[in-house]
């Protein structure tokens, strides 16, 4: 009765999704005896089914409920497959960024219970998913202390494949931070642990991107970030996940910040691609165009309409306020080029900016060397002067000496062998 059930839910799953989960919540609900090990198996893969299927309509709160509800049963089967069901679970449950505000609550809970029934190693992959939740939530400190004391564990029982899991989470929360030394040092540790097993493409894919991130943010190397955002963009296209759309954007990222936004168009019209066409790409299509154009205003308002995709994105955020110094500067620089003299309200009229925005940005420019004048705030006016002529007189000279002192030296060697 209960497998013909089964089958039948199963069957429904495609086309009647809604009562495929009520004949499914009736199969796990049925009370089964630990002699019954057919009805053990079919509830077993009831439950797993079920949960599947919250997943796909995204029924967050009946999923959440369901892993509470299916503990007693857990009981009833061997330690390896409740760890497996209760892994399942909990993974389908955060996959699905469902944002209920119950994750950390939820996996905490799951936790004690692991570590109340002496499971182990469920207890130590759900505190990986742990530390991932607290990074996720901006809980940087408690992502830290809980990594530390699981990496010594870990790294004592030898798991390789959780460690690398553990220590690419490390350098994520580091970056986080703003520590990029130890954030490098912790993905370079993942990367050697990652040689020594095999790695699923989506772990491989999550350090190509963490890698990327960390070339594009320590070393402003964004040709390299760029390969590694390629191979990340590949890995998650192969797996069909999410993520893709992600590594995408930061590929054209790099393209802009190389100062080469033609390319943003050939990239997004390639092969692979066009598949992830959607507001992700049409932003960073939007900002190659503004800084195409040196377009100040179709940059913000590029920035508004696209708020979500690009300002919420901490990584693409913090690279486009290079991005729009950048253009400032390019805008500014073109605007003063034709005077010696020319008050700072019509600069700011013509680019049109607050003028308290236009005076701080230009003092910076001539601290930084960008161009030589000086700001008469009394008149509210930039005097610009004429780039000086570099005297080379005196690096000549140093040259010069240094020479001198090379040949007296080989002379000196060479008169020592006479005598």
């Amino acid at each position: 009765m209960a497998a013909a059930d089964l089958e039948k839910a199963q069957a429904l799953g495609k086309t009647d999704p809604s009562g495929a989960v009520g004949i499914l919540h009736a199969i796990v609900k049925r009370d089964v005896s630990g002699e019954d090990e057919e009805g053990i198996r079919v509830k077993e893969q009831g439950i797993l089914e079920l949960g599947t299927l919250l997943q796909k309509t995204g029924q967050a709160e009946e999923l959440a409920g369901l892993i509470k509800f299916t503990r007693p049963f857990l009981n009833l089967v061997s330690k390896a497959k409740a760890g497996k069901m209760v892994r399942a679970l909990v993974d389908l449950f955060l996959d699905m960024e469902a944002g209920t505000g119950k994750e950390v609550e939820l996996c905490k809970e799951c936790i004690d219970w692991a570590k109340d029934e002496k499971r182990t190693f469920l207890r130590q992959a759900l505190e990986a998913r742990l530390i991932a939740l607290y990074f996720e939530t901006i809980q940087f400190l408690e992502a830290l202390q809980l990594g530390t004391a699981l990496l010594k564990e870990l790294k004592k029982m030898d798991d390789k494949a959780l460690l690398m899991e553990v220590q690419l989470l490390e350098s994520k929360v580091y970056h986080g931070l703003s520590n990029l030394p130890k954030s490098r040092a912790a993905l370079t540790s993942a990367r050697t642990t990652a040689n020594t097993i095999y790695c699923p493409p989506k772990l491989q894919a999550a350090l190509d991107m963490q890698s990327g991130i960390l070339h594009a943010a320590d070393d402003k190397d964004f040709k390299t970030a760029f390969s590694y955002f390629y191979e990340a963009f590949e890995g998650y296209d192969s797996i069909d996940s999410p993520k893709a759309v992600q590594a995408l954007k930061y590929m054209l990222l790099c393209k802009i910040l190389l100062n080469s936004p033609d390319d943003v168009q050939s990239i997004i019209s390639g092969k692979l691609a066009l598949r992830y066409a959607g507001p992700e790409v049409e932003a960073m299509k939007s900002i190659a165009s503004a800084y195409q154009k040196r377009s100040l205003s179709e940059f913000n308002k590029t920035l508004t309409v696209y708020k979500e995709q690009l300002v919420e994105d901490k990584i693409i955020k913090a690279h486009l306020e290079t991005c729009y110094d950048n253009l400032l500067e390019q805008n500014l620089c073109r605007i003063i080029e034709p005077f010696s003299r020319v008050q700072v309200q019509h600069v700011a009229n013509i680019i049109k900016l607050p003028l308290d925005l236009v005076e701080k940005k230009l003092s910076q420019m001539i601290l930084d060397k960008k161009f030589h004048g000086i700001l008469d705030q009394g008149m509210g006016v930039l005097v610009v002067f004429d780039e000086p002529v570099v005297d080379k007189t005196y690096e000549n000279a140093l040259e010069t000496i240094q020479s001198m002192g090379k040949v007296v030296d080989s002379l000196y060697n060479k008169a020592k062998k006479l005598y």
